[in-house]
């Protein structure tokens, strides 16, 4: 079994260890993900899901302002002490988030706090569209699941490519500071707001 950068990389966002334990936890599983997991959890290298339960509840709110006032975001990005909250990393990893957010115009966090009527109304637009195309049935549920992946990818801020660098997502940079900082993180919420825009 061949492990493939993207293996790593989704063993890596499931559990929030570094690449050459994930790497290494895929060889001693033959690539299965799951017991890859197990095998990462058993060594006690799976950062992220083991601060899972931990309480975040320090942090900072963050704001960033552009184009001259015409463009603001505020983001809470939550740690669980005061002393992660203020060293540099933390500090970088909250002023990067918010100017991303101001970038790339995110609508939600993640999947989970979408508005399910979003993702009902962009479901039945891909379904349609690939019914109108003459494709067969048994693949339109395919097909429909590319696109809102793709859609998932372009409105849920966990899902966004870095605008710093898009080989990354903003989960992949989370993870890293997760790793960084050894204590759980959260990106609990954002606004943005556009002058003129409608609220």
């Amino acid at each position: 079994m061949q492990i493939t950068p993207r293996l790593i990389k989704e063993l890596r966002d499931k559990t929030g260890a570094g690449m050459m334990d994930c790497k290494n936890a895929l060889l001693e599983s033959d690539g299965n993900i799951e017991n890859a997991v197990d095998y990462l959890r058993k060594k006690g290298m799976a950062a992220a899901a083991k601060r899972a339960d931990r309480v975040a509840s320090e942090g900072v709110i963050q704001s960033y302002i552009h184009a001259g006032g015409k463009l603001g975001v505020l983001v809470e990005v939550n740690c669980e002490t005061d002393f992660a909250a203020k060293t540099e990393d933390f500090q970088a990893f909250a002023k990067n988030l918010a100017m991303h957010i101001a970038a790339a115009n995110p609508l939600a966090v993640d999947r989970e706090s979408l508005d399910p009527e979003v993702i009902e109304r962009e479901e039945d637009i891909y379904l349609s569209q690939a019914r109108d195309m003459g494709k067969p049935e048994h693949i339109l549920e395919k097909i429909t699941e590319g696109k809102m992946k793709k859609f998932y990818s372009e409105v849920c801020l966990m899902e966004q490519p870095y605008i710093r660098d898009t080989d990354i997502t903003i989960s992949d940079l989370l993870n890293e500071l997760t790793a960084k900082i050894s204590e759980k993180m959260l990106i609990r919420r954002f606004a943005r707001f556009q002058l003129g825009e409608e609220a």
